[in-house]
Parts: C-alpha cells; structure tokens; sequence
C-alpha cells in the first residue's frame, strides 16, 4: 500500500468513527488497523479449506493443494461455528454463537475486518444467491438477521420457529428454507416478501441444510439418526433415510463416473457414509472411517475430494472420493464444527 493509499485509509477510518459516535452507533465495528506496514507479504489467494474451530474462536487456513495450514484467522469473538464464503472468494463470513456476531475476514489480507451484531447465538449463515445479503439465524431470538454485504449493515430481521439452526436458498433463489431445533420444523420462506408460506415437520433437532445438486434441498436431523429431502418445486419431504446416531452435515461428490452421491457424516459412528442420491432409492453404498465425531463436510470443485471436520479429534481428513480413503489428516483447532473450500 502507497503513503497516499495509507492516508486515504486512515481518513476514512476517521470519517466512518466520527460518524458512528454522532450516531451512537457502534455497528459493524471496524477491526482492520489503519497503520499497516508497507510491501506485507501475503500468501496467493489459491485453492483454500477453511474451518471454523468453535473452542479457538478462529478459523484455520488450509492450501488444499498441498495440504498445509498457511495461516490461523482471530475471528475476535467467540465460538466460531458456522462459515460463508462470498462467491469470488476475497470474504468470508463467520458465525459466532456465545457473543451473536457475525465476523467479515479479509481472505487475501486473513484477517477479520469487521465484527456485527446479528442477535443471540447466531448459528448460520448463508449468502443468498446473486451474493447481496448474508442470511444469519439467532437460535436464541427466533429470527434471521439479514445483512447487506456492500455496506455491512442490519437491513431486516425475519421471526422463525424455535431455535433456528440451518439455512439453504433454493437454486432459483427465490425461496429459503430455515430448520428450526425447537419445534422439530423446516420453514419455507418466499425470499422477495420475506414471508413463511409453509412449514414442514421434521425429526429431532434438524441443523445443517445444504442445497444438492439436483437442486433439492437436503437436511439432518442431528438429534436422531435420519436424514431428510426436501423437493423445491412442491416444498415437500420425499424421502428420509436412516443413517446412524447423530448425523451432522452433508456434501456431495463422485466415484469415477457415478454420482453425485451424498456423503454424510455421521457422528455415532465416526465414519462419512456414502448414499445414492436418487430419493427413491436411497441406499449405502460405502462407510468410510474417519476421525472423532465428525461434522463439518465439503467437497472441492471437482468432486473428486471431501474435507471432513472432526470436532472429537481437532483436525481434518481428506477423503479420495474415488478410492474412498482418507488420503490425509492436517491438524487444526478445538472443536472445529464447519469446513468450506475456495475453487
């Protein structure tokens, strides 16, 4: 950064703290320091796994080519659980769930920058699809906070079920779907008028949702020993699965040529069971061992490996997709709970 560059910084630095004191308002706060040394050498912004370790309250920095940790991230919070990284990769949103604050790191400097206010144990987030907004779900207040990306503020609040826990948007964007812990529930939500249009009920405290790839909506109920699909078009359950004790999240990935299939990782067991991903004949096609009460799950780019948090063991496995071995195993922090990957 130039000598120019630095005033410029520390002027607007100045202008957004006098700002916020004549308004009496402290949020986001700004946690980037506005001296920083000339010519810092920063690692490339390569293919990258970041985990969100929930007893460090930072997040590890994984090359997921070369499988070493480049660097450890302060989320300046505390219990880091859930990640969110925006669609060109320079940020990443992290949930903190003891303090309810969202942390927004600098991915190419790796650092947070700023730390918001999003409501009492905000569990997850999720960015919606054209990457405006960052949906964050406050277990402890029964809402969404909805967060502008381009300003880092609280535009809205929506009122959930009890205790939501896990968020997905669907592939056209227009409809969001909220597990609720509380009332054992999955909520349908119109995303344009930001209204519940349909509730379905589920099994044990539901957690994580993801988006699959054939455009359905896939969940756990992490308090039993199933999983559910949900359909978009009809906002329905079309199938449920019996997969262990305590299943916690789910990725998908390929086998040569057969795929995607569905890779859950099942606490209970320590192992990430593969499933076929047509509902009407879900089955087991394979139980890969893994470390201590696995979690988090993500696939890379291709498919053709998985990144599986172990919250027991503190560290991640890297599974081969096509062999179905862990084919590596890089330490990380305590309890870490989410992983996700860069392209």
């Amino acid at each position: 950064m130039t000598r120019t560059g630095h005033r410029r910084y520390i002027n607007f630095v100045a202008a957004w703290a006098l700002s916020a004191a004549m308004t009496g308002c402290a949020d986001p706060l700004l946690l980037r320091s506005a001296v920083s040394p000339e010519n810092v050498a920063l690692p490339p912004l390569g293919p990258r796994i970041y985990v969100a370790n929930e007893s460090s309250n930072n997040v590890s920095v994984i090359d997921s080519e070369k499988l070493v940790t480049i660097g450890t991230i302060d989320a300046r919070s505390h219990a880091t659980h859930d990640l969110a990284l925006s669609r060109d990769g320079k940020l990443l949103f992290a949930t903190n769930l003891a303090s309810g604050r969202l942390s927004v790191i600098d991915t190419e400097r790796l650092e947070t920058i700023a730390s918001i206010f999003t409501g009492a144990r905000s569990h997850v987030v999720t960015l919606t699809n054209d990457n405006k907004q960052a949906w964050i779900a406050n277990i402890a207040d029964d809402t969404i906070s909805i967060l502008d990306i381009a300003t880092l503020k609280i535009v809205g609040a929506l009122p959930t079920g009890q205790g939501p826990t896990g968020l997905a948007f669907s592939r056209d964007g227009r409809f969001a779907y909220v597990s609720n812990q509380g009332d054992k529930t999955v909520q349908v939500i119109e995303v344009d008028f930001q209204r519940v249009i349909k509730t379905l009920p589920v099994g044990t405290n539901p957690h994580f949702l993801v988006l699959g790839p054939d455009g359905r909506i896939w969940g756990c109920n992490t308090g039993s020993n199933d999983i559910f699909v949900i359909d978009t078009k009809t906002h329905e359950i079309i199938n449920s699965f019996q997969v262990g004790p305590f299943p916690q999240q789910i990725a998908f990935a390929y086998k040569g040529l057969s795929g995607p299939n569905a890779y859950v990782t099942v606490a209970g067991f320590n192992k990430v069971l593969v499933l076929s991903t047509d509902p009407k004949r879900m089955n087991i096609i394979e139980e890969i061992p893994v470390g201590d009460r696995p979690n988090g799950i993500w696939a890379n780019a291709q498919g053709t490996r998985l990144f599986v948090a172990n919250e027991g063991s503190n560290d991640i496995n890297v599974i081969d997709s096509g062999t179905a071995q862990v084919v590596a195993t890089v330490a990380v922090g305590r309890k870490p709970i989410r992983v996700v990957a860069s392209r």
